[in-house]
This record gives structure tokens, sequence and C-alpha cells, in this order.
């Protein structure tokens, strides 16, 4: 057990520079957020719901972590800083990574029945801060989930998902990177991979805009009162 406790602080550091010692890490409010889980998800699998509930609660009041009794959690889950919510039909795998107010949510199943209705993360997956992972969907193997995205459907193994709805950045599975990295989307990574293109859109509405605004100018000088263009009526219609 002390061992086991010795690998996971480990795991826990070398994900994190921020802690100096063993000894900070044992004051993480993710370790003993995990610690509690185990203590109420042993309760739960022995049908002691009551118990399981209030160390369920118990642990929230301390950490500001919301881990249900019934989620399953494989080794070294390093939860950073909190206000996590990780509901009751959640599975993750080992060696994940979960920053702060990130939710893994159910939905609503329409029969009634309560079934699985919560995501599953598989080993190495890491969710970046405030992403929201809803609904029984899979996030694959090694793949990240950036800052405040919303996941609604399963995520390929090594992809990189960004966006509300989150898509992916269209980085081959092939080319993932081996080492750890941190909140999940590297900043070289082409986070909007269409970026240009509505810059180029802009850019030319601006110029239609200017050249409509120069022939107004125009046609006042020649005591005129021009036709509405095209593009204008357009642009009436749409608004």
């Amino acid at each position: 057990m002390f061992n086991g406790l010795i690998a996971y602080m480990d795991s826990i550091r070398a994900r994190d520079p921020a802690p100096r010692s063993r000894w900070e890490i044992l004051l993480y409010p993710g370790l003993w957020a995990v610690g509690f889980h185990r203590v109420a998800h042993w309760l739960f699998e022995a049908r002691l719901y009551f118990l399981a509930r209030a160390v369920n609660h118990l642990s929230r009041f301390f950490t500001a972590i919301d881990i249900h009794p019934g989620a399953k959690i494989g080794k070294h889950l390093f939860i950073d800083h909190g206000f996590t919510v990780i509901g009751e039909t959640a599975e993750i795998g080992d060696n994940v990574t979960i920053y702060q107010c990130v939710t893994l949510g159910g939905t609503n199943p329409a029969n009634g029945v309560p079934g699985k209705r919560h995501p599953t993360l598989s080993d190495n997956a890491i969710i970046g801060s405030g992403a929201q992972i809803l609904g029984p969907i899979t996030v694959g193997p090694r793949a990240r989930v950036g800052a405040n995205a919303v996941v609604t459907d399963d995520v390929p193994e090594g992809a990189t998902m960004v966006g509300l709805k989150a898509r992916s950045t269209l980085v081959p599975a092939e080319t993932w990177l081996k080492e750890f990295i941190p909140y999940g989307t590297p900043c070289k990574e082409p986070c909007e991979p269409n970026g240009g293109s509505r810059v180029d859109d802009l850019e030319a509405e601006v110029a239609a805009l200017k050249a409509q605004v120069a022939a107004l100018i125009a046609a006042q000088g020649d005591g005129e009162t021009p036709a509405p263009t095209p593009t204008t009526v357009g642009r009436r219609t749409r608004r």
C-alpha cells in the first residue's frame, strides 16, 4: 500500500512541475478525493449506498471534487486543482489527467433506464480545464481534450479535440506526441484549422463595406441618392 502511494505521488510529480517534494503532493485535493473515492466505491460495491454517499459528501466538502461512489477509476488519476464532477457510470483508465472545472456528465435516457450515462476515459487521456465530456461516449487512449471544449461524440485514439462543439484539430493519430502534454492542447498545434479562411472572409466583407460607404459619400456629393446594392439588400435579408 505504501509503495502504491509513493508510485502514485511520483506519477503526479511527473505531470506537475509545481511540487518541490512528495510532502506537497500529500496536500493536493485531487489525491485526497481519489483516496476518499476508493473507500466510497468499496462501500458502493458492497451495496452500502448510504455510507458510500456519506463518504462522497465528506470528500466533496474537503476537496471541492464530486466523484460519485459508483464511478470506476483506474490507477494514477491526477485531478489538478479540483472543482471537478464525475458521474456515477463514468469509467476512467490508468494515468488519466483531468484539470480543473471538468465535468464527466451524463445524459437523461428517454426510456428511463439508468444504464451507461457517463463517459469513459481511456488510458493516458488528458482533459483540459473547463471541458465538458457528456454522455456514454469513449475518449480514446492518449486523446486530448482542450480547455472549455464540449465533447458529445466518441474521440479517436490520439486525437486532439477543441471547440464548442468539439472537433478534431485534424492531427493524424500516428503523429501523436509520446511525452506528456500539459493542459491537453500544445500551443504549436493548429487549434483553429479554418482560421485563415475566416480571416479572409472578414477582410473581404470589410473591403465591400468600405466600397459601399465610399459610393454613398460620392452620391451625396452629387446630390443623388443611390439605390441599394444587391450586397446591401442581401445583408438586410440575412439579418
